[in-house]
């Protein structure tokens, strides 16, 4: 399958150019801060403490951290040498290599998977990520694994019984509250293995 490469200097001349992120190149397994620093340049790259889960600060280099629009955090595996790239976010309107987007519905995103999937309920820490197992989003041939997380596009009627998919559960893509609660992708990111752990 023939992939549109991300080219950074066009990214870097035309803010807001949607573009198709890839596996290889400057987001490669075995990128690093410096081959970043090469891509988009020394202003436009820094490394520093970020939010993680549960009130937690992680170790990330973000790209474009004053540009909403273009901006792009990345984690490594390699904390001291800023190597071995352990995951990086999508931002809107670029697409992931295996062709998610913000903002898309489960329907499309069953659509890629090339079957159903689940994704965990609403509402709590952990609330809205999908799994994929069996399905062609699961097991890619891009290199690297898609990790997706849905959410509520609105609010809802207060009299609406939600239960079906609220809170540490799994919940089927065909459920039919998915679509009432124009349920659609609100979190992308792209992750490696740790390769190096495998190696021990």
């Amino acid at each position: 399958m023939r992939r549109l490469l991300l080219l950074p200097a066009l990214l870097l001349a035309t803010p807001g150019l949607a573009a198709q992120l890839t596996c290889d190149g400057p987001f490669a397994a075995d990128t690093s801060e410096a081959r970043l620093v090469e891509a988009f340049g020394r202003d436009n790259v820094v490394t520093g403490e970020v939010p993680g889960p549960e009130g937690s600060t992680l170790l990330a280099t973000t790209i474009f951290p004053n540009d909403p629009e273009r901006r792009i955090e990345v984690g490594w595996w390699d904390e001291d040498s800023l190597s071995q790239l352990a995951y990086f976010t999508v931002p809107p309107g670029d697409t992931t290599p295996q062709g998610v987007t913000l903002g898309m519905t489960v329907k499309e995103v069953e659509a890629l998977n090339e079957g159903p999937f689940e994704l965990q309920g609403f509402w709590w820490d952990y609330g809205g990520y999908a799994n994929f197992t069996g399905g062609r989003l699961g097991a890619p041939e891009e290199g690297c694994i898609v990790s997706v997380r849905f959410a509520p596009a609105g609010e809802y009627p207060q009299d609406l019984n939600v239960d079906a998919v609220s809170g540490d559960m799994l919940v089927p893509s065909d459920e039919p509250l998915l679509e009432t609660l124009d349920v659609r992708v609100e979190q992308l990111s792209v992750s490696y293995p740790d390769f190096g752990a495998s190696e021990d």
